[in-house]
C-alpha cells in the first residue's frame, strides 16, 4: 500500500447523520431508565462495552435521537485538561438502550463508506490527535464543537484496506486487554490478602478465638497479636499505632510536561488525572511509583508503576519515606475509601493536604515486610505483564500513523507484531 491510495475526506462526508451532543436531564430524572455514558466511561473504556453505568429516564422522542448503537464514535466535547478534549471512544457493544451525557459528542459513521474501527484508530493516532488540536478551543475548560469536528479532513484508504488495518490493531488491543485483565486478577489476589491481614484483621480474630490463622505459616502468624485495643479508629490489633498517611509518605503534586516532550513511543509513562496520558523520555519519579488522580473523572484513583515515570500536574506522587514500604502503602490506599475528602461538584478534586491527614493503623515489627515478601512473586509477574502490555501499546501507537498515512505496508506491520509476541 502506498500513500497515494489515501484520500482526504471531510469527516461529515463519512457520517450517516450529523453529529449530536449528548442529553442533559435534571436530577429528578436520574437513577432509573436507560444507561447513560458519562465522561468516566468514555475515558476508562476506549472500546466501550457493556459495563455498569448510571441511569436516566428519557422520553420516546429523546430516545429516538440520543441512543447509541454499535460502531458509534464518542468524543469528549470538553475537558478540564487539554489532552482530554476530543478524546475518542468507540461503542463496541450495546445490550440495552444506552444514551450519553451532554459533555460528549456522538458521531455515527456510514458503514458503506468507512470502517468505524478505522476511524477510532485514526483519531487515536498521532495524526488524529494533531488534527484534533487544530479545533481545540481554550476557555474555562478545553473543548471542541461538533461543527468543527465535522469539517476535519480524514485520511482514508479504500474501505477493505481500512478494515484490514483496524483488524490488525484490534488484535493488538485484544492482547493488551488480556494482559491488563490478568494483571487485574493478580492485583485482586494481592488486595484480598492485604484486606484480610490489615483491614479485617482475620489472623488477629482467629488468635483471639484460640484458633490458628488459616493459610498462614506459623512464623508469620506469630507476628500478629492475639487481641484488640480501642483507638481513634475503633478496635485495632493490640500494639499497633494510629498514624496518618503523611507520617509514612511524602505527597507531592506533579509537574506539567511541555507538549514537545510527549512522545508516541517514549520510555516512561506520563501519569495524569486520567491515569497514563502518554509517554516521554523524561522522569520525575522512579522505583515503585504510586500516583493518584487529583481532578476529574479519575479523581482519587490510585495507579502504580515499577520503573521510571513522569507525574504531571493533574496527579500527585505518593512516595513512602518510612516502613511500611511502597507495596504496603499502595495496597492500603487501594483498600481505603477516600470519597469523603473529595471536593467540588462538576469537577471533583482531592488535595495533597487532605490525603496526608488520612488516618491508618500501622502494624508493628516485621509484619508489613513479611506481607511484601509473600506478595513479591505476584508483583514480579504483574510487572512483567505490565512491560509486555506497554511494549505492545508502544508498538501499536508506532504502527498507527504509519499504517494510516500509507508509509507502512500491512504485511510489514503484521511481521512487527509477530516478532513482538515471540
Amino acid at each position: 500500500m502506498s500513500s497515494k491510495v489515501n484520500r482526504a475526506v471531510k469527516f461529515k462526508e463519512l457520517l450517516a447523520e450529523p453529529v449530536r451532543n449528548g442529553i442533559y436531564k435534571q436530577k429528578e430524572f436520574h437513577g432509573r431508565g436507560c444507561k447513560i455514558i458519562n465522561m468516566g466511561e468514555l475515558f476508562s473504556f476506549p472500546r466501550l462495552h457493556d459495563v455498569p453505568m448510571k441511569r436516566v429516564e428519557l422520553t420516546e422522542k429523546e430516545q429516538s435521537k440520543s441512543l447509541v448503537q454499535k460502531g458509534d464514535l464518542l468524543f469528549a466535547r470538553r475537558s478540564l485538561v487539554a489532552e482530554g478534549a476530543g478524546r475518542c471512544s468507540i461503542v463496541s457493544e450495546v445490550n440495552e438502550p444506552t444514551t450519553f451525557e451532554s459533555s460528549i459528542i456522538r458521531a455515527r459513521p456510514n458503514p458503506e463508506l468507512v470502517s468505524s474501527d478505522y476511524l477510532y484508530y485514526f483519531f487515536s493516532s498521532r495524526l488524529g490527535r494533531e488534527l484534533m488540536a487544530t479545533i481545540l478551543r481554550q476557555m474555562a475548560v478545553s473543548g471542541i464543537t461538533g461543527s468543527d469536528l465535522m469539517e476535519l479532513e480524514i485520511e482514508c484508504p479504500e474501505l477493505e484496506q481500512q478494515k484490514s488495518i483496524a483488524a490488525l490493531l484490534s488484535s493488538m488491543d485484544d492482547r493488551i486487554t488480556l494482559l491488563r485483565e490478568t494483571n487485574a486478577t493478580l492485583e485482586a489476589i494481592a488486595q484480598a490478602l492485604f484486606k484480610s491481614w490489615f483491614v479485617d484483621f482475620d489472623p488477629v480474630r482467629a488468635k483471639a478465638e484460640g484458633r490458628q490463622p488459616e493459610g498462614i505459616a506459623a512464623p508469620t502468624a506469630a507476628l500478629f497479636p492475639d487481641s484488640f485495643e480501642e483507638s481513634e479508629l475503633g478496635l485495632v490489633p493490640k500494639g499497633w499505632r494510629v498514624g496518618s498517611l503523611g507520617d509514612i509518605a511524602s505527597i507531592k503534586g506533579g509537574k506539567q510536561l511541555e507538549k514537545e516532550f510527549f512522545k508516541d513511543r517514549g520510555v516512561n509513562p506520563i501519569f495524569g488525572g486520567a491515569g497514563v496520558m502518554g509517554h516521554t523520555d523524561l522522569k520525575n519519579a522512579e522505583g515503585f511509583v504510586i500516583t493518584v488522580g487529583r481532578v476529574g473523572a479519575y479523581c482519587g484513583q490510585f495507579f502504580w508503576h515499577i520503573g521510571e515515570a513522569w507525574v504531571n500536574n493533574n496527579a500527585s506522587h505518593i512516595q513512602p519515606i518510612l516502613s511500611p514500604d511502597a507495596v504496603w502503602t499502595y495496597q492500603w490506599l487501594r483498600a481505603t475509601n477516600i470519597d469523603h475528602i473529595k471536593k467540588g461538584a462538576a469537577q471533583p478534586f482531592v488535595s495533597n493536604g487532605d490525603l496526608a491527614e488520612l488516618k491508618l493503623a500501622l502494624p508493628v515489627g516485621e509484619l508489613a515486610e513479611r506481607f511484601v515478601e509473600v506478595i513479591a512473586p505476584v508483583y514480579e509477574q504483574m510487572a512483567s505483564l505490565q512491560v509486555q502490555a506497554q511494549t505492545l501499546t508502544q508498538l501499536r501507537d508506532t504502527l498507527l500513523p504509519r499504517l494510516i498515512s500509507g508509509q507502512l505496508r500491512l504485511p510489514e506491520a503484521e511481521q512487527c507484531v509477530e516478532e513482538a509476541l515471540v
